[in-house]
């Protein structure tokens, strides 16, 4: 959903992400750094 999201256009948000993070270190952080624009929000 993540990576579907990152090829859309427009804004793309996704909910529960507490699961994606448990299963992938620090994605945010690689996700920012080839170009993706992340906002989280709590």
């Amino acid at each position: 959903m993540i990576l579907a999201g990152l090829s859309a256009q427009g804004i793309t948000q996704v909910e529960n992400i507490e699961y994606v993070k448990r299963g992938y270190e620090n994605l945010v952080n690689k996700l920012i750094k080839i170009g993706a624009q992340i906002e989280e929000e709590r």
